[in-house]
């Protein structure tokens, strides 16, 4: 029986049979065990679940995420940044073609922009990493930003987890590079990798964001055709900058590199790149410090994210809160009073 067969059909047995087919979907113990045996299917119904706002699946994905805990933090967790037009994500299917190719399994969580009125997303990451998306050692999972500051989807972490879970030893986290969301990736990834480009007008903007700062490589990508010695130049511009940096801990000095995602040339450096950052945080003891930090701070995002939802979800709040807002819109009651009086009528 087809999964499209309508819920209200006049056939008992077909929505008996329907019912049946929905369950399965969100039935807990077959996720799990769809997960550990590699089955994308489980997975990615696993992450929907994870990203809804139900309280019924988030239950279901709570069962989900404890059961795949002990089979997760084996990966390496890479987090690739940079401006729209910087060429992300066909710099991310040069570099995971490389990457399967060295015998990898890669899971990509591409987020992508929402819209803040309509709450819409692109999702193009899978039309735009064509050839990646074909290989059998790839999974690509472009995740709507919501309304996370920065674009970073609102159960990242968790989905990390189950991509583990299910086998994946290598996992890159994508950003929307719109400036705000980049240190919440960094808390969570292993390697923090920021894409420039040369002659776009950045260079100096770029020095000036904390993000350089929270780089552990830069690479100039695009480096290519009429563009290889614009961005040889800006290459030691960067390099010039990021030594007016403190050095990171354990020693680690920033690399930066040139790649062509088009020419798929500077790949295999960038990989070697990383490698041998992790191999001296490993030997010093600092990757593992930074997983446990990485926890810590997991836990207080889900406890924030939790005291939010249940905030705004509590009925009383939602009513309170309108007439509030509309006081503080006509200038009758100032936005600390009128915050001070929700908290407190959320504490009754």
């Amino acid at each position: 029986m087809s999964d499209q067969t309508p819920l209200h059909s006049t056939d008992p047995d077909n929505a008996k049979r329907y019912r049946e087919q929905r369950a399965r979907k969100t039935d807990p113990e077959l996720l799990i065990s769809g997960i550990l045996q590699g089955d994308r299917v489980a997975l990615s119904r696993a992450i929907t679940l994870i990203e809804s706002k139900k309280a019924s699946h988030r239950e279901v994905a709570n069962t989900i995420i404890n059961a795949c805990l002990p089979h997760a933090s084996r990966s390496v967790r890479i987090g690739i940044t940079g401006v729209p037009g910087v060429g992300k994500s066909s710099f991310i299917e040069a570099f995971g073609k490389y990457l399967v190719r060295q015998g990898k399994k890669l899971a990509v969580l591409a987020v992508d922009p929402s819209s803040t009125r309509t709450h819409g997303s692109i999702l193009g990451d899978k039309t735009r990493m064509q050839d990646l998306v074909l290989s059998e050692d790839a999974f690509i999972r472009p995740s709507p930003s919501g309304e996370t500051a920065g674009g970073v989807a609102r159960k990242t972490r968790e989905t990390i987890i189950l991509c583990e879970a299910a086998g994946f030893d290598t996992v890159i986290i994508e950003t929307v590079g719109v400036g705000q969301g980049e240190l919440a990736v960094h808390s969570m990834v292993d390697f923090f990798l920021l894409l420039k480009l040369a002659g776009a007008g950045d260079e100096l903007q770029g020095i000036k964001r904390g993000i350089m700062e929270m780089a552990d490589s830069v690479v100039i990508n695009k480096c290519d055709g009429t563009n290889v010695k614009p961005a040889k130049k800006a290459q030691g511009e960067f390099k010039r900058a990021l030594h007016l940096y403190p050095p990171k801990p354990g020693g680690w000095q920033p690399e930066v590199l040139t790649a062509s995602a088009l020419e798929e040339t500077g790949i295999e450096a960038v990989w070697h790149t990383i490698s041998e950052c992790l191999v001296l945080r490993r030997k010093q003891g600092i990757f593992e410090t930074n997983r446990r930090e990485q926890n810590r701070m997991w836990l207080r995002n889900t406890i924030e994210d939790q005291l939010l939802s249940d905030f705004y979800g509590d009925p009383k709040i939602r009513a309170a809160f309108e007439e509030q807002l509309t006081a503080v819109e006509n200038n009758t009651v100032s936005p600390f009073a009128a915050a001070q009086y929700l908290l407190g009528l959320s504490r009754q």
